[in-house]
């Protein structure tokens, strides 16, 4: 899954894609680095964000996805916001990917109203303005598969098919170095909820105990972190640097087949 994001305050490369032309340029080279779904977002959720409100979000967003439909590749919107999803899903988008694991209220609604669409729900605990202040578990693996069990259960009483759901643990969403780590040795847990699991690891904090490196600058280190989710059991893997994390997952595959 290849990152858009159409934000000036992300992270790693906030700005650099936030007009059309940028973000579609953006778009058509994660597609020849071999991306197999690209995963669009307007609002940034890294930790002290600014929150966006749906208008603004929904203002980034169209004039791209618009054009983007048209090319028929699969589709991804990262948000919250029902009023959002709606109009990404009217469009003809694939998936919701949710950090609130459509907990808003009208979202569950507003996916299981379109029956093709599927839906990634993730754990967050807090918010992005204040989730890094001070994370706290007793149990941070059992307390993330707790939730989003109850998640996928909701959903499923909503009528929404298992095959269309994913799961993502929500790395550096209200967590710990240490509270990473661990969830990434108990990845194979959430492979227990049924439906498959998608990991974002790519560039992110945790990885700078481990690397000197800039965030844009982070290649080997997300990669190796990606190919750690992979061997636990991840089936996707929500990255910026598309070519490098394809090209070291297809050789971890062929050598450890």
């Amino acid at each position: 899954m290849g990152i858009v994001n159409l934000t000036p305050d992300s992270f790693s490369d906030g700005g650099q894609h936030a007009g059309a032309d940028a973000a579609l340029a953006h778009a058509r080279r994660l597609l020849d680095e071999g991306a197999d779904m690209l995963d669009l977002g307007a609002e940034s959720t890294r930790p002290g964000a600014v929150p966006v409100d749906d208008d603004e979000e929904w203002r980034r967003l169209e004039p791209v996805l618009r054009e983007l439909v048209r090319w028929r590749v699969p589709l991804s919107v990262d948000t919250y916001h029902p009023r959002t999803m709606r109009a990404a899903l009217e469009l003809g988008v694939d998936v919701i990917n949710d950090i609130r694991a459509l907990r808003a209220p009208g979202a569950l609604e507003a996916l299981a109203d379109s029956p093709a669409a599927g839906a990634c729900l993730m754990h967050m605990q807090g918010e992005p303005s204040n989730m890094q202040q001070a994370p706290l578990y007793d149990d941070v693996s059992s307390e993330v598969l707790d939730f989003l069990g109850r998640r996928v259960r909701a959903l499923r009483d909503a009528g929404v098919a298992l095959e269309r759901l994913c799961v993502d643990p929500g790395f550096g969403f209200g967590k710990t170095r240490e509270h990473n780590l661990r969830l990434a040795r108990d990845l194979p847990r959430l492979r227990g909820l049924g439906c498959a699991v998608l990991v974002g690891v790519s560039r992110k904090s945790m990885l700078a105990a481990t690397s000197s490196q800039a965030p844009h600058e982070r290649v080997a280190a997300s990669l190796g972190a990606a190919l750690a989710c992979v061997a636990a059991g991840a089936h996707v893997v929500r990255v910026h640097d598309v070519a490098a994390t394809r090209d070291a997952v297809r050789t971890f595959e062929a050598m450890r087949a």
